[in-house]
């Protein structure tokens, strides 16, 4: 390795300040073994599980102040982007409220507050308000502070609620007696943030995480007053490449645990009046059979336990929907199909009504809102009057409601929640995002093109802009992407990018392979041994770009976050020279080393996304891609790397030791690669919504100041 470099040269094009010096860590030889070999790691040093070393944590703190110091002379720039974006915050907005079991629910927050306060009003939103939990007051004392899940008990008694005052997603379950407004004392530690109270107004279901590797393994039953040594085990998961999760069934009747893994899923349905619980699969696991239930009571005057309603891609890649008796819903002779497969056009999600379902799907690259009729008659789809937009189906808790919910947006258009008759087709604004400080839909643009990738794919991309920026090549680029586990990045309204469209750029959402914008296939073809697809997509839509003279060559700036933190990794690698700027926020970036690693959280999980180094395969091609193992001596990009100490998806210890490899390695005087770490958060960053938007002023900070913006 070279020797560090104490002093770098230019850093502002306006000027001649010269940069202060990078921490600079010291190199360690660590054994990495495999049954492939062994890797010798120089930053392994870094890993600390306990988060109390004394010389790691000195490293990140010298890390901030590193980006502290370099970023001192564009102070005025961030206070000046940190004061646009908070100019377009509605900040005593509310939600559109929700009705549950005779409740009005909803969520508000006040004026200079940090956190939502929950509330529902009785029967109508003009009766009196009640507070069900105030996040700020609950915040108080915590550098961080997040509600994951609150469910309020059939006699609509008793609040439930889980807390994480940490940022590891490790919840504490807690209970409320909401005629009285006290705390019970209740309190169960180390759990995942899902909760489902059973009838008798007593009993809770929560999920227990494993304390090394964090994954929810066992669903325990919470006896209001009693000690939490005493909670019952009712399910427990063998099986470490699944997930597990619980809820309520719609109609009340069942609560189901849900059990996915990255190919394969069954949910458990009981009893939710019944003790002891017993557990029934809808459909038992197998093969690679992914499928979700919603219960269909009878209606009134019928007998028996009602119908399933399933998303299923049993002979449907795509899913198709059937619907089957309760008692017969394991044996597929007895399914009826309401939806059926189509090549060109994927199900993701539904919600059931008396009489009709409501199908969230996509066509085209688009999430749209499909309406299929209960009694037979053809479904249809709900219309929409821009070229790229968005259709997010809500649930609707009433099963017995007249309307169902869905948003609809553009990267244009503000979120607008809107109520649907599916009988009538009449709408119903209920709200429309707030969005002040002079924001007016009309002066900006959206667009949905197509890139050829070099393997002959159409990869859709989504792009907004002022109306009155120029396209001719001049315009600064902004990119984003994500591209993993089926996730797909929809073309949604976000104020966050006003502040850089405000100055000319253009921002664009690449809807890379690995995704399921254009169905299961998109996926297929950007996971395990495809995953390169996902890499050259992304550098394709940038030569796509600039070559179409939406984009000037040399401003174009990249971001990912989490497995999009890879995807900057990974053509930060292949393509640094078509990039002037890098944000890889909780990057997943030491691939090799943490799939080896099964006491690392969420591993087991993926290898069907990624796949098993222990195998001779999938290890040779997850190394021949991994961003820390494949950094090489060259100029990179100036570099913004973001990370949570108390992350649990991605561990701090992973971008840590990318970022001290890209400063031994880069040879460019001029290009920066600066570490934030918020030492009290974890995945999602800060929890308070000025906290976060502080970090995107700071973010967008950094992209200007490689363009040499003043304020």
């Amino acid at each position: 390795m070279r020797e560090a470099i104490v002093v770098l040269a230019v850093w502002l094009l306006a000027g001649c300040a010269a940069l202060p010096q990078p921490p600079m860590a010291e190199q360690r030889a660590y054994r990495v073994e495999s049954p492939q070999g062994t890797r010798i790691d120089p930053y392994y040093w870094m890993r600390d599980d306990t988060r109390s070393d004394r010389r790691v944590l000195a490293h990140l703190r010298a890390e901030n102040r590193y980006v502290e110091a370099v970023m001192a002379p564009r102070r005025a720039l961030e206070e000046r982007l940190f004061a646009e974006l908070r100019s377009h915050v509605a900040e005593d907005d509310r939600s559109a409220p929700v009705f549950e079991r005779g409740y009005w629910y909803y969520s508000r927050y006040e004026k200079g507050r940090e956190h939502p306060i929950h509330a529902r009003r009785k029967g109508t939103m003009d009766a009196p308000e009640e507070i069900l939990l105030d996040g700020n007051l609950l915040a108080e004392g915590n550098d961080y502070f997040r509600i994951g899940y609150y469910v309020v008990s059939p006699d609509n008694r008793w609040l439930a609620w889980a807390e994480d005052t940490v940022g590891r997603r490790q919840y504490v379950l807690r209970i409320k007696d909401l005629q009285t407004g006290e705390l019970t004392g209740d309190e169960v530690t180390l759990i995942q943030g899902d909760l489902a109270w059973l009838d008798d107004n007593r009993t809770v279901l929560y999920t227990e995480l494993d304390p090394q590797t964090l994954l929810g393994y066992r669903v325990r039953a919470h006896r209001r007053g009693e000690p939490a040594e005493h909670d019952e085990v009712v399910y427990t998961e063998r099986d470490n490449s699944f997930y597990i999760g619980i809820d309520r069934s719609k109609s009340g009747r069942y609560v189901y645990i849900y059990c996915e893994s990255t190919e394969q899923s069954e949910q458990l349905y009981a009893d939710a009046a019944a003790w002891p619980l017993r557990f029934t699969p809808i459909v038992p696991r197998g093969g690679r059979h992914e499928y979700g239930a919603e219960h269909l009571p009878p209606s009134g005057g019928e007998s028996g336990e009602g119908d399933f309603i399933l998303r299923t891609n049993d002979r449907a890649p795509n899913f198709r929907l059937v619907r089957v008796p309760v008692t017969r819903s394991a044996d597929r002779r007895h399914w009826r199909t309401l939806l059926a497969h189509r090549e060109d056009a994927f199900i993701e999600r539904f919600d059931v009504l008396r009489t009709h379902v409501a199908v969230g799907e996509r066509s085209g690259g688009l999430a749209k809102l499909r309406i299929v009729p209960l009694n037979g008659r053809p479904s249809s789809l709900v219309e929409a009057q821009e070229a790229a937009y968005t259709m997010s189906l809500r649930t609707t808790p009433d099963l017995d409601s007249a309307t169902l919910r869905y948003v609809y947006e553009s990267m244009a258009t503000p979120a607008t929640t809107i109520d649907l008759d599916p009988v009538t087709g009449e709408r119903f604004v209920r709200r429309v995002q707030p969005v002040p400080g002079g924001f007016d839909a009309a002066n900006y643009v959206t667009e949905y093109r197509h890139a050829i990738a070099r393997d002959g794919a159409r990869v859709p991309v989504s792009l907004v802009y002022r109306r009155d920026t120029k396209l001719d090549g001049s315009a600064p680029l902004l990119q984003y992407a994500y591209g993993s586990y089926g996730y797909s990045m929809d073309p949604e309204f976000d104020a966050e990018r006003l502040p850089l469209l405000d100055r000319g750029f253009v921002w664009a959402v690449a809807h890379v392979r690995g995704g399921q914008e254009l169905g299961r296939a998109w996926y297929e073809d950007g996971k395990l041994l495809n995953k390169r697809n996902t890499f050259t997509d992304f550098i394709d839509v940038t030569d796509f770009l600039v070559a179409e003279k939406v984009a000037a060559k040399d401003k174009v700036f990249a971001e990912g976050r989490s497995a999009g933190g890879l995807l900057m990794g990974a053509i930060t690698n292949m393509a640094p020279e078509k990039y002037r700027g890098i944000l890889a926020h909780v990057p997943f970036v030491d691939v090799v080393t943490t799939m080896l690693d099964e006491s690392i959280p969420l591993t087991t999980n993926e290898f069907d996304e990624w796949g098993n180094p222990k195998r001779q395969p999938d290890y040779d091609y997850m190394l021949s891609y991994s961003p820390y193992d494949n950094v090489h001596y060259r100029d990179y990009p100036a570099m913004y790397v973001t990370t949570g100490l108390w992350d649990s998806q991605v561990q701090y210890f992973e971008p840590a030791k990318w970022v001290a490899r890209l400063r031994d390695a880069d040879t460019s005087p001029q290009t920066p690669v600066l570490f934030r770490v918020e030492m009290s958060a974890g995945h999602g960053g800060k929890s308070g919504r000025y906290q976060q938007l502080r970090e995107t002023a700071q973010s967008q900070a950094f992209i200007l100041s490689r363009l040499g913006v003043e304020p």
